[in-house]
């Protein structure tokens, strides 16, 4: 099984998320994506492999969310999580071609 966490450790839902896949032994790689960055043909693969629209993965506490919530262009909410990666809602966990927002951590179950 191949696990990839995109995440930022500073995050409490993230580091629960990390401690409930050590605890069943899962391996898996992190990918700080705030600090890398995502392109927008990978956020959109992302959410496509979640069955989820960028508005979905708006993290609505960030300056701007509810703007950009509210014009409804997935197009432009998707640019703009490529330009200030924090619009993101984390942790987002990919298991092969299948992945789930990990809100609550223990959503991640689902995929493994």
């Amino acid at each position: 099984m191949a696990i990839t966490v995109y995440e930022k450790r500073a995050c409490t839902t993230c580091r629960k998320l990390a401690e409930l896949l050590t605890e069943r032994g899962v391996d898996f790689e992190r990918v700080e994506y705030h600090v890398e960055g995502l392109t927008e043909p990978e956020i959109r693969a992302l959410l496509a492999k979640a069955g989820i629209p960028p508005s979905a993965a708006l993290r609505m506490r960030e300056e701007g969310a509810a703007e950009l919530a509210a014009a409804g262009d997935e197009d432009a909410i998707a640019a703009a999580m490529v330009e200030r990666p924090q619009l993101l809602q984390r942790p987002i966990v990919v298991n092969g071609d299948r992945a789930v927002l990990a809100r609550p951590v223990e959503r991640v179950l689902e995929i493994l």
